[in-house]
């Protein structure tokens, strides 16, 4: 048993704003006895302010601003509900005990409010290297808090600390009408080239129940700006690439923020520098060059200038411009070429880079590689139009192609007619001749009627469209194609159709005639050799099986062949010989 009241109440009792503060009053009595009163106080300004008077199981409260907030239980707790930053301060708890006397003891009461997640803002303008003053990072605000937090800066996720004449750090402590509070903190410091790819975030810390937490911002890059210290100058696509009708790019390249300004230059004769800038983005760095050609090959140069500093940088590049020229094609001999001769065709080039050589003939067809090209034993049918085709392997597209046209004279050689040709007197017919040659020849016929020519290559076809006169039947016409090596000429034949159908009647009814002969010949001696026509008898014969298949068919046959024979065997006196003296 206690020896004397003993009141007992946590030192502490932390609540988040808006939650509901519990704070106990437990309390030892000697000998068991029961309390007369218990009176509930806060401490204000150093004086006690009565919250409410209990006495059994009457709860008095006094009109105070935690009138309608206030529950006690049945073990005596004090309940606050919905409290707020004011309501961080001291309550007291006395308990009288009669004759045992009054005891007392005292909480804590703290409100905390958990700050919101800090705001960070980089420097909007971007920031110099070479700035004289500190210049500011980034600022970092977080709102609302209770008690007020505190704010670090973190740079790559390393924390820093103020520094003379290199980091200032400084904090800014609002309190809001609610009672929370609102800090800011910025952070100055000086920056380098590295820094534009550093990240920056700032971290809010506070308390609660006796632990250490923190919240962080986004992480955020600044804008720095410094000066050039590389230019880069390069042709797109590889200079090693370009050929004539190529669009060409330069492009120059500076490592400065912000970019500086571009100007663009090609050395011309005794050192003089052509300015190009008015052809280029002076702003990008690039110099469009639009379908190059071997002029177009030389040095070009860069030159940048930094406008915070004024200084300039340069750098040179040499395009090279790959082509092919002087494409030309010999043919051996020059003279002219007639049909059986041989030619040799050769074929050169001028380029910077090493060549490679194709011949194809007019449709297209590679019929050889190398610079030379022989054909032997030339006809009408070689004559053709020949095309050299050289390439650069080093230079994808790069190539060119020359013609030469390899032509065979000679007297026109007649290599069809419409002959023999079989028509009707007084028949509308067309006569064919077609014949090949260099030079172009010219076809006459020795008959009159419309004629039409056709050229391709080295052929000519000539159509006469003619009617058919008895003379002309029994002529025939006459193709005669010349130039001025020779002549040629054909005779075309004409057959009379109606002469050559009644042959053709003549002959197929021989033909006929024969088969049937034949037929019946061979029907003959093959009854004859089954015994089934003997020699000398006449009538008709029966023909039957053996007496034990007299049912079956039974096969007659007659023979009128013999009487027809009679017939034709009498006699001058018009007797009639026996058959078997035929």
């Amino acid at each position: 048993a206690a020896s004397k009241l003993e009141v007992f109440m946590p030192a502490v009792v932390e609540v988040e704003s808006e939650g509901t503060a519990r704070i106990e009053c437990d309390f030892d009595i000697p000998g068991n006895g029961s309390y007369t009163y218990i009176n509930w106080f806060y401490i204000d300004r150093s004086n006690r302010v009565k919250l409410c008077h209990i006495t059994g199981s009457e709860v008095l409260e006094e009109n105070t601003d935690y009138k309608g907030r206030l529950v006690v239980g049945e073990d005596k707790a004090l309940s606050i509900s919905k409290v707020t930053v004011q309501d961080a301060r001291t309550f007291v708890c006395q308990v009288g005990a009669g004759p045992h006397g009054v005891g007392e003891n005292r909480t804590e009461l703290r409100i905390y409010k958990v700050p919101e997640a800090p705001e960070i803002t980089p420097n909007p303008t971007g920031i110099s290297v070479q700035s004289s003053d500190i210049p500011q990072i980034a600022r970092c605000v977080s709102r609302n808090s209770f008690p007020p937090p505190n704010i670090t800066w973190h740079k790559n996720g390393e924390q820093l600390q103020p520094e003379e004449n290199k980091v200032k750090i400084p904090h800014t402590l609002t309190r809001e009408s609610s009672g929370l509070y609102t800090v800011s903190s910025s952070l100055f410091a000086h920056v380098t080239r590295d820094d534009r790819h550093s990240r920056y975030h700032c971290a809010v810390h506070y308390w609660l129940r006796g632990q250490r937490h923190h919240l962080e911002s986004q992480r955020v890059n600044v804008t720095v700006f410094y000066p050039a210290e590389h230019v880069k100058l390069e042709v797109m696509p590889s200079s090693a690439l370009v050929k004539e009708g190529d669009n060409v790019k330069l492009v120059c390249e500076a490592d400065g923020n912000p970019a500086p300004v571009f100007s663009f230059y090609k050395r011309e004769l005794e050192d003089n520098w052509q300015d190009l800038t008015s052809l280029a983005d002076t702003n990008s760095g690039v110099l469009n060059l639009h379908d190059v050609n071997k002029s177009s090959s030389g040095l070009y140069r860069c030159q940048t200038l930094d406008l915070d500093d004024m200084r300039q940088m340069e750098k040179d590049v040499e395009l090279v411009v790959n082509y092919i020229e002087g494409v030309r094609v010999k043919m051996e001999p020059s003279s002219p070429l007639q049909e059986g001769d041989s030619v040799k065709l050769s074929c050169d080039a001028h380029s910077p880079v090493a060549l490679d050589y194709q011949w194809r003939d007019e449709k297209g067809r590679k019929v050889a590689e190398g610079n030379q090209l022989l054909l032997s034993n030339l006809t009408f049918e070689t004559s053709s139009n020949f095309s050299c085709k050289v390439m650069a392997p080093s230079v994808p597209g790069l190539e060119q192609s020359k013609q030469v046209a390899v032509a065979v004279q000679g007297k026109p050689r007649i290599v069809a007619i419409s002959s023999p040709l079989y028509v009707r007197q007084d028949e509308v017919v067309n006569l064919t001749c077609k014949a090949i040659a260099f030079p172009r020849p010219s076809v006459h016929w020795n008959v009159n009627g419309t004629a039409h020519e056709y050229v391709e290559n080295q052929h000519v076809a000539s159509n006469l469209t003619v009617r058919v006169s008895h003379d002309l039947l029994r002529a025939g016409a006459m193709c005669r194609v010349s130039n001025a090596l020779g002549v040629s000429e054909k005779h075309i034949q004409l057959l009379d159709q109606k002469t050559s159908e009644s042959k053709g009647v003549i002959i197929v009814a021989i033909i006929v005639c024969i088969l049937v002969v034949a037929v019946l010949g061979s029907v003959i001696y093959f009854l004859h050799k089954k015994g089934k026509i003997p020699c000398g008898r006449t009538g008709k014969q029966d023909i039957t099986k053996p007496e034990a298949r007299k049912d079956k068919i039974v096969v007659e046959v007659k023979s009128d062949k013999v009487s027809e024979e009679a017939g034709l065997l009498r006699g001058t006196d018009g007797e009639r010989r026996p058959a078997a003296n035929q």
